[in-house]
């Protein structure tokens, strides 16, 4: 197996000392201590930028109020409220529309004004923009994640939420979204959503994930 020659960072440690701050308990390449200081300096002072800071200020809130309390979607009404986003938008995969109207109809009755836009919008064959043709095994028109940030632009929302689009799709959905973007659902078609399942079980029923993937 080729030897992995990058440093050693966050993902190798065992200690985490940086959520407690114990004096001398930091491995030898933990960030909290090599990170340029001008570097930490720059993240503070974004940080205390008025819009970051109320951004900040309110996620840190949903944690302590919700902790092991409250399910992702109440702590997401609980986000919008606390930066006064008025106008959600749901960014869906067409797998998953009626899960978002369930969303949607909780969002309304939170007294939230909701606009959604789905995956296939706009309804362009995959082949338009040189995808493969034998991608078309999985459906005729593309995922559109960029149309779907531009439709929700275009509807001035407010804080836009993520329902299952694909990997990839929900990057060019983030990049091209002028609203803040949070995450209700992460698509996992094989585990029911829930990706963390193969983590849970990479010893185990999944030990091809500790295997290089073609």
């Amino acid at each position: 197996m080729e030897e992995n020659k990058t440093p050693m960072s966050c993902v190798d440690c065992h200690v985490i000392n940086c959520r407690r701050g114990e004096e001398g308990k930091y491995p030898d390449f933990c960030l909290t201590t090599h990170v340029p200081e001008e570097v930490q300096e720059h993240a503070m002072a974004l940080l205390r930028e008025p819009e970051n800071n109320r951004i900040a200020v309110a996620a840190a809130e949903v944690e302590t109020e919700g902790y092991c309390k409250r399910t992702r979607v109440e702590e997401v009404i609980q986000f919008a409220r606390k930066i006064g986003a008025k106008k959600l938008g749901i960014a869906t995969c067409a797998g998953l529309a009626e899960e978002s109207r369930i969303l949607a109809k909780i969002l309304r009755t939170n007294g939230f004004e909701v606009y959604g836009a789905v995956c296939k919008v706009g309804a362009h064959p995959k082949v338009s923009i040189g995808i493969p043709k034998e991608c078309e095994v999985t459906g005729v028109n593309m995922c559109n994640p960029v149309l779907q940030a531009l439709s929700l632009n275009e509807a001035h929302t407010d804080l836009n939420l993520l329902m299952g689009l694909c990997v990839g799709h929900d990057s060019l959905f983030i990049k091209y979204s002028d609203a803040l973007v949070t995450s209700v659902v992460t698509k996992d078609r094989v585990l029911g959503h829930n990706p963390c399942v193969a983590l849970y079980q990479a010893d185990k029923y999944y030990k091809r994930l500790q295997e290089k993937q073609d």
